[in-house]
């Protein structure tokens, strides 16, 4: 006897179908229902960014502090409806097919653990008094806003320039991570002699190396020694060309990118050739 194909199929679902047409978003254009339910999600998101923002303000939070706490219990209540709804949908996508190890695939994925994140500080604050640990779940209210990334055109170029140009990217990051670390350790030794309390440790010249590396120029912390000046110049100078390596990645990024969308020519990937 022959096992079924469909063993590991989810059982067709009409309304799931529906439902998952008009939350999930496409690279089309959006219509009806799910014209309606992304403006809406897009309204409550930014209100949302708004009251996180005015929420700190406290002539304001003495005043509308009841508003602020009802829109929050609002804001929780709509988004952790769409979080399980989205569970329940989630396996009419070929990725997340199979009815149980699928939802839980999804529910790790980066886009479901974004979604929790921004519901979960208000479920633990229920029951943990810990004001330190509450002020710290609250900032992750902010993951809110990340959201919205999934209903801009222009925040969706960013993520697959990032996703094409990302090993060089990281190589370009590593190299950079690897030079401040040099420069940090040589300046320590120039300067430690003279500045015990300046440059106590290579970590506390890192702090230096992140300055002058970016050309910021805070003074707070900066060398005495006739080497440790020169070191000093030459790190600003080179860092210049250093901090140019990820930007001139990023913008030729963006620019391969527009060419393909007005030539109309379809990207693959550069390893296997497969379109994307």
């Amino acid at each position: 006897m022959q096992p079924s194909a469909h063993i590991h199929e989810p059982a067709a679902n009409p309304l799931r179908r529906t439902v998952y047409r008009v939350l999930e978003t496409s690279t089309g254009k959006k219509r009806g229902l799910s014209l309606v339910f992304n403006l809406t999600l897009i309204i409550v998101i930014t209100l949302n960014a708004v009251a996180i923002i005015l929420n700190t303000v406290p002539s304001l939070k003495l005043r509308y502090d009841h508003i602020f706490v009802d829109f929050e219990i609002f804001s929780v209540l709509f988004f952790t409806v769409e979080y399980v709804v989205r569970i329940w949908i989630c396996v009419e996508n070929e990725k997340y097919r199979h009815p149980v190890f699928g939802r839980i695939r999804y529910m790790l994925s980066t886009t479901a653990i974004v979604h929790l994140l921004a519901i979960l500080p208000f479920y633990v604050t229920l029951f943990h008094t810990d004001l330190a640990l509450i002020r710290i779940l609250r900032i992750f209210r902010i993951f809110r806003l990340f959201r919205i990334t999934r209903y801009s055109k222009a925040f969706q170029v960013i993520q697959n320039v990032v996703e094409d140009k990302k090993e060089e990217l990281v190589l370009s990051v590593s190299f950079l991570m690897f030079m401040l670390v040099i420069i940090s350790s040589v300046m320590y030794y120039l300067e430690h002699p003279t500045q015990p309390d300046q440059f106590s440790s290579i970590p506390a010249t890192l702090w230096w190396g992140i300055n002058a590396m970016a050309t910021v120029g805070y003074g707070d912390i900066h060398p005495m020694t006739p080497l440790g000046k020169v070191l000093a110049g030459v790190t600003a100078v080179m860092g210049i060309g250093l901090f140019a390596l990820p930007t001139g990645i990023l913008a030729s990024g963006f620019a391969e990118h527009v060419r393909s969308q007005k030539t109309g020519q379809k990207r693959h990937c550069p390893h296997c050739g497969k379109e994307l």
